[in-house]
């Protein structure tokens, strides 16, 4: 079995030391590398490539957020999940604006951190469910895109395909779940970027985010694969 490759930046030793037994323990995954600080997480991305980055945002020389934001300039394969105290819903859409696809908050279980490894390692993503709740409320700023755009201007099968697009679905994976063909999706996909001018997978992360399709309470929620 190939296992996930793993990088831990925190810069704790003892939570490095928690999150290691944590991850180790799993068949499925391994620890290839431990970062103190932000600078060195960079590097060590680099260097290892690891599928997934445990980052902690709290960090000196360069913080998670930083650090997120340069790895995914060089645009890096490597996903990265935030681990973090930080429960104000303003960090969340910076992380997610950055390209950081998983946020899961330290006082969770251990069970909820190997599940956001697995999802975003699967093309998934994963917030925890009461911040992404945060996030939504209080938070019903126009969504990017041209000045009177709104979800009523799609179509129900270009909804269909946002939001699968927002969960992280690729054009072949949603085809499979719709019955269209790839080039179908493709010109969904066209559609839907010039109706709500939403230029990458980021910005219609964050449309989803402000019409509540990630959070676990809303109507619409992620189909099985």
């Amino acid at each position: 079995m190939k296992k996930l490759r793993i990088l831990l930046a925190d810069d704790h030793k003892m939570v490095r030391d928690g999150l290691r037994l944590l991850i180790d323990s799993q068949r499925d995954m391994r620890v290839v590398g431990e970062s103190g600080n932000g600078k060195q997480a960079l590097q060590q991305a680099r260097d290892l490539k690891p599928d997934v980055v445990v980052m902690d945002l709290s960090m000196p020389e360069l913080n998670g957020l930083q650090a997120t934001e340069r790895l995914k300039a060089e645009r890096s394969a490597s996903k990265v999940v935030a681990l973090t105290v930080h429960e104000d819903a303003s960090y969340l859409l910076q992380l997610c604006k950055a390209g950081a696809v998983g946020y899961v908050l330290k006082r969770s279980a251990g069970d909820d951190l190997i599940h956001a490894i697995r999802t975003v390692a699967g093309g998934g993503l994963h917030f925890d469910p009461t911040l992404a709740s945060k996030a939504l409320t209080g938070q019903r700023r126009e969504a990017p895109g041209k000045a009177g755009s709104q979800i009523s201007d799609l179509s129900e099968r270009e909804k269909e395909v946002l939001i699968l697009l927002a969960w992280g679905y690729s054009n072949k994976e949603i085809a499979g779940d719709l019955e269209l063909s790839v080039k179908t999706v493709e010109t969904y996909r066209v559609r839907i970027n010039e109706k709500l001018s939403l230029r990458s997978r980021t910005e219609i992360v964050q449309y989803a985010l402000r019409q509540g399709w990630l959070n676990e309470a809303a109507p619409f929620v992620r189909p099985s694969r």
